[in-house]
């Protein structure tokens, strides 16, 4: 996959399909497939366009957060095996265009012969490039559209704002089953306060590295992370640690089987289930006894799931 940016131009003809892609789950995937069949059927290379930063970021929509940082976004289309990723700049001129100006740019500059649109996907001003206005430049224009179809699971579209209101709610495993993978948030290890390793439940401190990347609701959750080449499972908290009187939300990750240090470590923890909210105890002896709770459910179900545990 080769990445596009600064109008540079592709010089072969091209099927292109056109959206924010955030998650990039089972209906992108789906898409995705439907451009690649597009392309082999019309002897045609595959170009993906997704916008930076999203348009809802650039415009400050409260409270809107991203299930995919702009790295991880494309780690996850790099196994699509599309031929480009054309990652254009999102700004006032861009969403202010008229779409027939656009249309224009995609056949002068990337050789577009067909798009591929998705059945609520509009662009330029006032959102006038729906399917049905692109459609009707086709003739004057000389290119065709085709709407994809729309990948449904349990007769909802699979879509980036479904998804992200599971992660919000703390709906971890109904969120993995349209995103097709475990969602997941990346980050560097930083020391804490070391109160874990007192509990007997030594934790890593996850500082996550986007502002704008969506974290799950606040709660314990069960995780597996890679380090060095190892896959290892435990649980995570997100959340204040009331028990011992705490205001900053964290994210802090243990381990099972795992006694390595890693602190400025930069990995990646995926979650798998959400096991219970974040509570206060009466004393720290209370919240070790739940801990080792936790711990035991969480064996218990990642043995039942067939996980490989070390």
């Amino acid at each position: 996959m080769e990445i596009i940016t600064n109008n540079k131009q592709i010089q072969i003809a091209t099927a292109i399909t056109i959206g924010s892609f955030d998650g990039v789950h089972k209906g992108h995937i789906d898409l995705i497939e439907q451009l690649k069949e597009t392309g082999e059927q019309n002897n045609l290379k595959t170009a993906v366009i997704t916008f930076v930063p999203h348009p809802k970021i650039f415009f400050k929509v409260p409270d809107f957060k991203l299930i995919n940082t702009l790295d991880e976004k494309i780690d996850l289309l790099k196994k699509t095996e599309i031929d480009y990723l054309i990652l254009q700049e999102f700004n006032l001129d861009f969403a202010n265009q008229q779409p027939d100006d656009y249309i224009r740019k995609l056949i002068d500059n990337y050789q577009m012969k067909i798009l591929l649109m998705g059945y609520d996907h509009h662009f330029g001003k006032d959102k006038k490039g729906n399917f049905v206005y692109i459609k009707s430049l086709e003739d004057k224009m000389h290119f065709e559209t085709k709407q994809i179809r729309v990948l449904k699971e349990r007769n909802e579209p699979v879509s980036s704002s479904r998804i992200r209101e599971l992660i919000k709610n703390g709906k971890i495993q109904e969120a993995n089953e349209l995103l097709g993978y475990d969602f997941f948030i990346s980050g560097k290890v930083v020391s804490g306060n070391r109160i874990g390793n007192k509990l007997g439940f030594p934790t890593a401190n996850i500082e996550v590295d986007d502002k704008n990347k969506i974290k799950p609701k606040q709660g314990v959750y069960i995780v597996s992370s890679e380090i060095d080449g190892n896959k290892y499972y435990g649980m995570m908290n997100i959340g204040i640690r009331p028990t011992i009187n705490g205001t900053k939300e964290i994210s802090e990750v243990h381990f099972f089987n795992f006694n390595q240090n890693i602190y400025e470590k930069f990995i990646k923890i995926s979650f798998l289930k959400r096991l219970r909210k974040e509570k206060k105890f009466q004393s720290l002896g209370d919240l070790t006894t739940q801990l080792q709770k936790d711990k035991q459910i969480s064996l218990n179900w990642l043995n039942k799931n067939q996980y490989i545990l070390k």
